[in-house]
């Protein structure tokens, strides 16, 4: 396994890159759950092919981060 460098965002749970512009970058919607699951180290509990683009409509949320804070 690659070696993961720490998270750079106070509260984030992974390391994501940013823009030029310096935000995070948006995770692709058509990125699997298991993908997240595994990166994260959670579980959302539906099925590992959902894509997020999915997942963030079924729980009302615009992005990651909001459905990361919303199942903690």
């Amino acid at each position: 396994m690659a070696n993961r460098k720490a998270p750079d965002t106070p509260g984030m749970a992974g390391y994501r890159s940013r823009n030029q512009s310096g935000p995070l970058r948006q995770k692709r919607s058509d990125t699997l759950v298991k993908t997240i699951e595994k990166q994260y180290n959670t579980d959302f509990k539906v099925r590992d092919d959902m894509q997020l683009g999915t997942l963030l409509k079924k729980h009302g949320v615009a992005s990651l981060n909001d459905l990361m804070r919303k199942q903690n």
